[in-house]
Order: structure tokens, then C-alpha cells, then sequence
């Protein structure tokens, strides 16, 4: 027994690297749209082809990927993956040597058909890990350790690519401050690939018992669809918050990037709270881990800054952030009905109001976000066979493309009619979350 715990704790060690790797690297994507804008003078709806580059990949890869997984194993998948990363990773140079907004998308896509192959692996491997009734909270403690990067992804843009205006520099010297971050990422990457190829990892089945078509469940289809609006949502509301606060509240581009971070940090927040309150956990260990999660909420908000004012109006959010997680009351579906409802309500107020009390609802949009993708993903394959998994896996990553589809779309509503009425999107998309929580993930 004690030997399968300590495979077990392997395999989600190796988790935990993978989601904090492709976390950076899908955030320090996102965070490139509003340089890009000032470099190539994009409209917003260009600007955003960049989240669409990234996002559409998983449309033409995911269900691919989950079936070649299915063939060569999570772990030969995972090392493609880090391949493909860091192959797109070292196209940033010839992209910014030949000044071309196209050349820097096709790198993207590269980079994406990466982070593609290592979230059809990793999301499948991180339920088949343990018992079905707890893999929600092990997926919120491997996409805490995603957030972690998330958070950390626009500070180091801030320091890398935004330090200095892009008006004050010649578009390619601008362009040229976006290769460095990728370089490095490029060597990393590949050296846990051959670290990974190295090591021996727990063994996950990719075999099992066909009962019938993925196709034939609606929670899966509806689970597909739950995944295409929260990525979509999330996604969007980040890019254009980061506009919102430069047109709204006056705020520089560098600040406003920097200030994003703390979306990211809101998700962090979250799913640690997710990780052990939709657990087996004791009650004891979960208003201790709670307590411990607060204080981590203050240097979060503080460490942005350098405000204690911002980490305590952080540690506020993430206060309540708790309390209502209470309302879940543990259950998967629950918890997720109610993150949803709220994420709607805080973008209509971030709509509807015009001071600087956006700042910090629109921010605190993140910690509700928080907990959605490792509970849409595990009701969406709940019941499944292991040798279901990977397909069902890429079907459902396959329509991450709503992080390319949703922020595209804001782009052409905030061109038309404003930033603010781009909201209107993601609201919607929340209240489908809503939906699938309550009714569409029941098996039919």
C-alpha cells in the first residue's frame, strides 16, 4: 500500500511540473496580445488573433492527440509535447528578426500544439490517480500549481517585454524585447524532457473496455462545451480587462499588465482552497489550510505593488472567496453552479459600473474561475473506463478553442461598441457553466 502512495505522490509531483509549465507558457501567450497591438498598430480584434492562434491549435490537435496518446502512452505524449513547446519556443527569433506579425503566430501555434499534447496527457493522468470521488480536488491541487505560473507569467512580461513603452522604441526593437523570455523557456523545457525521458513514472493504463462511443454520453458533450465557455470566459475577461483599466482608469501599459497578475493570482487562490474543501480532507486541516491559503492571498496582492493596502483587500477577496465555497458544500457540481453565478454577476457590475471599483471586481473574476476547469473536467468524464479517458480527454481539450473563438469575438464587439460591452460574452458563457453544473452534468 505504502508503495502506491509513493507512486502515486510521484506521479502527481510530475503532474504539478507539467501544469505549472504549460500554465506560463499559456499565460505569457495571452499577456503578448496588447504589446503586439502597439508594436504592429492592431486593431483589438487583431490584437486578439494571438489568444486565437494559441486557442485554435487545441481545435485542430486535442481529439488527434488523445488518440495518439491513446497509442504511445502518457509519457512519450508529455515528451512530445515538451518538444513541440520548445521548438515553438526558439521560432520567437526569426519571427522577431523578420518584423512579422504572422511569423509570430505561426511560432504560437507551434508553441500551443505543445501545451496541446501535455493538457490531453495530464488532465486524464491526474483522475486516474486515486479514487474517482476525489479527482476534482486533486486536478484543483495540480491547477493551483498552474495558477502559481499564471501568476507569475505577466510580472515576468511586465519585467521582460512591457519595460519599456513600445512608442518609445522602434517596432523592432520593441519586437525584440519578445524573443528573450522564449529562449529561456526553450532551454527549460527541453531539459525536463530529457529528465522526464529518464525517469520511471507510475503506469496509467491507456487500455480498457470499449462499452460504447464518448459520443454517447451527452455529460461528456455538454462537459466539451462547458469547457469551450470557461476557457473562452476566462480568457477574454483577462485580455480585455487589461484594456478596460488602460481606457477606464488612465492606467499605463505596464501597470495594467502587472495588474492582470493578479487575476491569475485569484485562480491560484482558489484552487487551493478547491484542492482540499472538495476533498476527503478533516475538517480541522481544512480551516488550518484555509488560514495558511489567507496569508499566502496577502503576499500575493502585496507582492505586485509592493501595497500592503492591495494585499489586504486581496486577503479580503479571498476571504470570501472561501465563505462562499461553502455554499458548495463539498460536491463538485454544487461548488461550480455557484463560482459560475458569481463570475456573472461581478462582470455585470464591472459592465455597468465606470469608477475605479472595476479594479478590484474585475480582478477578483479570477478566483471564481478558479475551481472551473477540474470540476467541468471531472463531471465531464466521471463513469468513464480508463481506456476512455484520453478520447474523452481530447474531445474536451479539443474545445478549448473557445479561448481562441470567445476573445476574438470581444475584439470585434469592443471595436464596434465599446470594451465594456465585450463583457456581455463571457456573462453568457458563465451562465452555460451554470447550466452543465446543475442539469448538464447529470448521466444520462
Amino acid at each position: 500500500m505504502s508503495e502506491q502512495k509513493n507512486t502515486q505522490a510521484a506521479g502527481m509531483a510530475f503532474m504539478g511540473m507539467i501544469f505549472f509549465l504549460f500554465g506560463f507558457v499559456t499565460t505569457f501567450n495571452i499577456t503578448l496580445a496588447d504589446k503586439f497591438k502597439a508594436v504592429f498598430e492592431l486593431s483589438n480584434f487583431q490584437a486578439q488573433l494571438v489568444n486565437g492562434a494559441f486557442f485554435f491549435t487545441y481545435f485542430v490537435l486535442s481529439f488527434t492527440a488523445g488518440g495518439i496518446i491513446k497509442k504511445i502512452g502518457y509519457k512519450a505524449g508529455v515528451i512530445l509535447g515538451l518538444v513541440l513547446v520548445a521548438t515553438g519556443s526558439f521560432l520567437f527569433f526569426p519571427a522577431a528578426r523578420a518584423l512579422s506579425f504572422p511569423f509570430f503566430l505561426f511560432a504560437i501555434f507551434i508553441m500551443a500544439g505543445g501545451v496541446v499534447f501535455l493538457q490531453v496527457a495530464a488532465n486524464p493522468y491526474v483522475t486516474a490517480l486515486g479514487p474517482s470521488e476525489t479527482a476534482s480536488g486533486r486536478l484543483n491541487l495540480t491547477q493551483a500549481l498552474n495558477s502559481i505560473a499564471t501568476y507569475l507569467a505577466p510580472l515576468v512580461a511586465s519585467a521582460f517585454v512591457f519595460k519599456a513603452a513600445a512608442d518609445a522604441l522602434t517596432p523592432a526593437e520593441a519586437a525584440n524585447q519578445v524573443p528573450v523570455p522564449f529562449l529561456i523557456i526553450g532551454i527549460v523545457v527541453l531539459i525536463i524532457a530529457i529528465a522526464i525521458y529518464f525517469l520511471k513514472l507510475p503506469e496509467i493504463s491507456t487500455q480498457g473496455v470499449e462499452k460504447k462511443s464518448i459520443w454517447k454520453y451527452p455529460h461528456v458533450i455538454l462537459g466539451a462545451v462547458g469547457i469551450f465557455c470557461y476557457v473562452g470566459a476566462e480568457v477574454g475577461t483577462a485580455a480585455m480587462l487589461q484594456r478596460y483599466f488602460q481606457e477606464a482608469l488612465k492606467m499605463a501599459q505596464n501597470d495594467a499588465a502587472k495588474m492582470i497578475a493578479l487575476y491569475w493570482g485569484g485562480s491560484m487562490v482558489g484552487r487551493f482552497y478547491g484542492s482540499f474543501m472538495l476533498s476527503n480532507v478533516s475538517n480541522s486541516k481544512k480551516y488550518l489550510y484555509a488560514g495558511l491559503v489567507v496569508a499566502l492571498a496577502v503576499f500575493v496582492g502585496w507582492f505586485v505593488r509592493h501595497n500592503i493596502t492591495d494585499g489586504l483587500i486581496f486577503a479580503g477577496i479571498a476571504v470570501v472567496n472561501y465563505l462562499l465555497i461553502q455554499l458548495g458544500k463539498g460536491k463538485t457540481a454544487r461548488s461550480l453552479a455557484v463560482f459560475g453565478l458569481v463570475a456573472a454577476l461581478l462582470l455585470v457590475v464591472v459592465m455597468i459600473t465606470g469608477s475605479s471599483i472595476i479594479l478590484w471586481v474585475g480582478l477578483s473574476i479570477g478566483f471564481f474561475n478558479s475551481i472551473m476547469f477540474p470540476n467541468i473536467f471531472s463531471l465531464g468524464v466521471d463513469g468513464l473506463d480508463k481506456g476512455e479517458l484520453s478520447m474523452a480527454s481530447g474531445l474536451i481539450n479539443t474545445l478549448i478553442v473557445g479561448g481562441a473563438i470567445v476573445p476574438v469575438l470581444m475584439g470585434l464587439i469592443a471595436d464596434g461598441l465599446g470594451v465594456r460591452f465585450a463583457f456581455i460574452l463571457p456573462i453568457i458563457c458563465y451562465l452555460y457553466i451554470v447550466f452543465f453544473a446543475l442539469v448538464g452534468s447529470k448521466h444520462k
